[in-house]
């Protein structure tokens, strides 16, 4: 688990950085459940900025979330094969390690920017920003960000993007929603990848998820679908993101914007406190935000252009690794 985002927080260690708690403060005297508070206050900022990035630039950022080995990469590859002729496509990986994922997406044709996470559980704001000046978005339509494999951590930080879609397969079992409420309640769509396993895997149960997820408020479309067969049941996937990029653009033509649902669970999770959504600040204070849509203020910063930035031989200010490789259909 990470070091710096308080994932490693747990209610059995919590009292230990609490008031009189043995860790309580830093090195430097300062309270260390505020540093992480103040870590996660920054990565909303830097959610914000990277948001009026994709914004001024027309892009629709999806955020595909999972367990590892459920499929998200394959996905990718089905999208981009059924996709790829007519809307412009960019990825960006995280992983602990590796370009494998990456390197499957650019044998595609398509721009791919890994991040190499190190120890760290989920991607975050600034890892996503340190890629963006190594990604060129001129005609590109849809930005997905293949966050690290992870049914916790990811669910509870704004990278800035729009959406999140969280993948369910069916070896997992149909018992995930119930296990991981806050990375299901995050979730905008959920899919349930590697459905033609189950004729085989005859005791997962499509309906019990489904009703599992329902148990936890969400509205979130339940979707199943294969990429290795069946693969017409991609269809409502690609009707999905056909709509979102329809309706993204219709709301920046009238000055809005679309966040994620993030979950205030996550935030106590990760060391906030009670109430701290992982979000943009909303730039209209009072106004309440309807279907996570949020107005742009006036005059509001709309990213600076990352394009041609060198911070030199991959690796970011925060430690990351990245690296970058660009393709053309």
């Amino acid at each position: 688990m990470c070091d710096t985002c308080g994932c490693n927080l747990t209610p059995g260690n919590r009292h230990l950085v609490g008031p009189g708690g043995k860790h309580a403060l830093t090195a430097s005297g300062q309270a260390a459940v505020e540093v992480l508070t103040g870590l996660l206050s920054e990565n909303d900022r830097q959610a914000a900025h990277n948001r009026a990035h994709f914004d001024a630039r027309g892009v629709l950022a999806v955020n595909l979330m999972s367990s590892p080995g459920a499929g998200k990469t394959s996905l990718l590859e089905a999208t981009i094969d059924a996709l790829g002729d007519s809307l412009g496509i960019a990825v960006i990986e995280g992983d602990l390690e590796t370009e494998n994922d990456a390197e499957r997406i650019r044998a595609k044709g398509v721009t791919a920017i890994q991040i190499a996470t190190g120890s760290a559980c989920h991607l975050d704001a600034h890892m996503v920003h340190e890629a963006l000046h190594r990604l060129d978005l001129s005609g590109i339509d849809l930005l997905f960000v293949e966050n690290v494999g992870n049914l916790v951590c990811p669910a509870s930080f704004d990278l800035g993007h729009h959406r999140n879609v969280t993948l369910l397969s069916v070896p997992e079992g149909d018992d995930k929603p119930a296990k991981y409420p806050v990375m299901f309640r995050a979730a905008d769509l959920v899919l349930l990848t590697k459905a033609d396993l189950l004729p085989v895997l005859d005791d997962f149960g499509p309906e019990r998820a489904e009703r599992q997820l329902r148990e936890l408020a969400s509205p979130a479309p339940f979707l199943p679908l294969s990429t290795r067969r069946a693969t017409d049941t991609l269809a409502p996937w690609l009707d999905w993101l056909r709509t979102e990029l329809a309706a993204q653009r219709e709301r920046l033509a009238r000055g809005a914007t679309a966040r994620p649902a993030l979950q205030p669970e996550g935030a106590l999770l990760h060391g906030g406190h009670a109430g701290h959504l992982h979000a943009a600040p909303d730039p209209h204070p009072g106004q309440q935000p309807t279907q996570q849509d949020v107005e742009s203020a006036p005059g509001q910063r709309q990213g600076d252009d990352h394009r041609g930035y060198d911070k030199g031989p991959g690796q970011g200010r925060h430690g990351h690794i990245y690296s970058e490789h660009r393709a053309s259909r």
